[in-house]
């Protein structure tokens, strides 16, 4: 998933670097991303905001995002035994991804909005809802930062749980369709990361 934009120290190396990922997004940009993954490992402890909201969930697949050798984010899913990527909807889960280098959460959200879009057209009113809503809920992330989406099908809730330098805050939004379009940018067929999406589903080994 592209959710671009690397902050650095040098603002002229930030912009000029921002301006070149833009610049070369979309399907021109897919040759200089890379999904590498590895099999769950099953023994690893889930998170604590992750075991408080899905007690009896596992890690069952991981994968790290590049862009040109760089190290963007870790992907890892944390789900029950009997998730299928398939109806990765149907179930409830975790999607946690762990930052190894600054993103603008302006950017991310824009970016974000674009690959909901590879599973068809968005209204107009949904996406201005959408995208208002994950630019106040992502923010601008650093090195070591998390982002977990909570995924309730039942409630048909989407909820963040942003870790920013040690500091826990979540937010809700409530619609099925975001959730599904939201999610899908990593677990459905459409998404422009296949090898990223093998090795969360655990099908795929690096």
């Amino acid at each position: 998933m592209r959710l671009l934009e690397a902050r650095s120290v040098d603002t002229a190396s930030r912009v000029n670097f921002s301006r070149r990922m833009v610049l070369v997004g979309g399907v021109a940009c897919a040759a200089g991303w890379h999904a590498s993954g590895s099999y769950a490992q099953s023994s690893e402890r889930a998170p604590e905001d992750v075991q408080r909201r899905l007690p009896t969930a596992t890690l069952l697949g991981r994968g790290m995002l590049r862009f040109l050798g760089l190290e963007i984010y870790e992907a890892v899913l944390w789900a029950e035994r009997s998730f299928e990527g398939s109806r990765y909807a149907a179930h409830a889960f975790a999607l946690e991804l762990r930052y190894a280098r600054g993103l603008y959460g302006n950017l991310i959200a824009e970016r974000s909005l674009k690959e909901m879009e590879r599973s068809g057209p968005i209204s107009a009113a949904q996406r201005d809802r959408w995208l208002a809503f994950m630019r106040k809920t992502f923010p601008d992330v650093s090195a070591g930062d998390r982002i977990t989406g909570f995924w309730r099908p039942k409630d048909e809730s989407s909820e963040f749980v942003v870790v920013e330098r040690g500091v826990a805050k979540s937010a809700v939004l409530v619609e099925r369709e975001f959730g599904e379009r939201f999610f899908g940018i990593w677990l459905a067929p459409t998404t422009s990361e296949p090898a990223l999406r093998q090795t969360l589903l655990g099908t795929k080994a690096a």
